[in-house]
């Protein structure tokens, strides 16, 4: 096993080297506050044999969950996916019967929506099929708790008596992002997890409630083991395309004191500045009334603001994009998209529909839908720059004003009918899409896999490899203040009627109504109409 423990500390609290305690195979340091990552590679030998005959079965496989929760990104785990489960699989072997759905099951709830790789999943596009960046098959679900792992990995990898390992696992309870990466190439399997800060309060089965205000770190690894500590904080990065961090590593066991480094590596995930950040935050909702076409709007606080990343590189190009993941309850109708009218485009202020997979239907009920859903990667109009410069010039509108003028997207959407309920109103879910600036990059510019790259989050295979993210921050207004938005539908009422006394009064309207048509008809069947004659005349 090889373990890799990163934490990430504002430069204001850095730490100072000596108060970090290296005494041979044991690693010491207390009250540290920062970002973490936990990094863990396994052999196929490591893990339970249900998890490893899966794997085996695989090409490639890979795991997202993100909370439903609002969290700040930190430099170098910068990227965003909408709240939920994803997963990105390809079969060592197209058609093969697989297993992977049983597995989901297991590992994070029964009652997910998940048949098999074949009828539940759907195909992403690829951007070149002999340059493949994403996996062939590809998998949602909103999944609120992650509890379902954690119990697993207390269950199946911990032992009763490893204390140190259901402390460690009862943490993901509170993690921000947990992913899990296995490639038929290295037959090892990768489980990365992040905590945008040091808990406040979780449960531990060890000790009910803790409170912790800081990461306490104190690691004794087992001989077999090779676990690298790293603290370190962000740098400004000499080149555009690059992220630079600099502080100690430590590789307990060989080292016998912490080292100091500093290095930089080029990243396809950045932020923005501190105040562009703040400026182009974005929130969303359903206008309302919602009825079975809601209307999904994005809104920004300025339309001065949607300008692209001061950070780019020199030259480049960038694009304001929305990637939307939309469970089979809710549907978008390319067509719409696809017809690139300006009317259309100039109403709801967006642009080119890029991709849409999927199940895209637009009669199918949800309860006849296998696939889980759909992905859509549309473009955002930026205020018309040119009107602006407009009213300028002709004094209607001050600058002032210009800037303060919030901007809204709107994203027509339609419901798909559901089955029946007490009551007549079920509940749907939509999570938050994510929004970005895909820029280009300089000519030349190379992203190899760096030491804290994430890839197969399902948008960025829709781009060439040399683009740039500069992921816009989300602003929750809800009550809630979680990414999701959840709107109650109308459906059949089972209370007022049964669904099989809506069948029996739809076949006998059926049956009276043909048997009306057929009245009328029997005049002319039987010959007992008015004379030819008279109907000309009449003519």
């Amino acid at each position: 096993m090889r373990r890799r423990t990163t934490y990430i500390t504002d430069p204001s609290r850095a730490v100072n080297p000596k108060d970090i305690q290296v005494d041979g195979n044991h690693f010491l340091l207390g009250a540290i506050k920062a970002a973490r990552e936990e990094r863990i590679t396994l052999g196929l030998n490591d893990l339970p044999k249900e998890v490893a005959d899966v794997l085996q079965e695989s090409h490639e496989l890979h795991v997202r969950w993100a909370p439903e929760h609002l969290f700040t990104t930190i430099t170098p785990f910068l990227s965003r996916i909408s709240p939920g489960l994803h997963i990105f699989y390809s079969p060592l072997k197209e058609g093969q019967h697989d297993r992977l759905c049983s597995l989901v099951h297991k590992v994070f709830g029964q009652t997910l929506r998940c048949e098999s790789s074949q009828t539940t999943f759907i195909s992403p596009p690829l951007v070149s099929e002999r340059f493949a960046q994403t996996a062939s098959h590809q998998y949602y679900s909103l999944l609120p708790s992650i509890q379902g792992l954690v119990a697993y990995l207390q269950r199946n990898v911990c032992s009763p008596s490893d204390l140190s390992c259901l402390h460690t696992a009862s943490l993901i309870n509170i993690a921000d992002s947990v992913d899990l990466d296995y490639d038929s190439i290295s037959h090892a399997l990768t489980f990365t997890v992040f905590w945008s800060k040091q808990p406040e309060i979780f449960y531990d089965p060890i000790g009910e409630f803790t409170t912790l205000d800081a990461w306490n770190i104190d690691i004794q690894p087992k001989a077999a083991d090779k676990v690298e500590i790293g603290i370190l904080s962000p740098d400004p990065a000499q080149d555009p395309s690059e992220l630079s961090l600099s502080g100690f590593l430590t590789v307990v066991g060989e080292d016998d004191r912490p080292k100091a480094t500093m290095f930089s590596f080029p990243s396809r995930h950045h932020a923005l500045s501190q105040e562009e950040s703040r400026q182009q935050r974005y929130q969303v909702s359903f206008d309302s009334p919602t009825g079975l076409h809601p209307i999904l709007r994005i809104s920004f606080p300025s339309s001065g603001s949607l300008v692209e990343p001061s950070r780019k590189p020199p030259g480049s190009t960038c694009a304001l994009q929305t990637y939307l993941t939309l469970p089979s309850h809710i549907f978008a109708d390319k067509y719409a998209f696809l017809s690139n009218d300006p009317l259309f485009q100039n109403s709801h202020h967006v642009g080119q529909l890029h991709s849409v997979a999927g199940e895209t239907d637009l009669e199918a009920p949800d309860y006849v839908v296998k696939k889980w859903g759909s992905t859509l990667l549309l473009d955002i109009q930026p205020p018309y720059e040119a009107q602006l410069a407009t009213d300028r010039a002709s004094n209607t509108i001050s600058q002032h004003s210009i800037s303060s003028f919030s901007w809204d997207i709107t994203i027509p959407l339609h419901l798909r009918y559901r089955g029946p309920q007490p009551g007549g109103l079920t509940e749907i879910a939509l999570p938050w899409p994510i929004v970005f600036w895909a820029c280009t990059a300089e000519d030349g510019t190379k992203f190899p896999v760096n030491p804290f790259d994430r890839t197969q989050l399902g948008f960025e295979g829709l781009f060439g490899p040399r683009t740039m993210f500069y992921h816009l921050d989300p602003s929750p207004n809800n009550m809630t203040g979680k990414l999701v938005e959840r709107i109650n539908i109308p459906v059949l009422d089972t209370d007022a009627a049964s669904s099989k006394t809506i069948e029996n009064i739809t076949i006998t309207t059926i049956l009276l109504g043909f048997l009306w048509v057929l009245w009328k008809l029997r005049p002319a069947v039987s010959g007992d109409g008015k004379p030819a004659s008279k109907i000309k005349k009449k003519q």
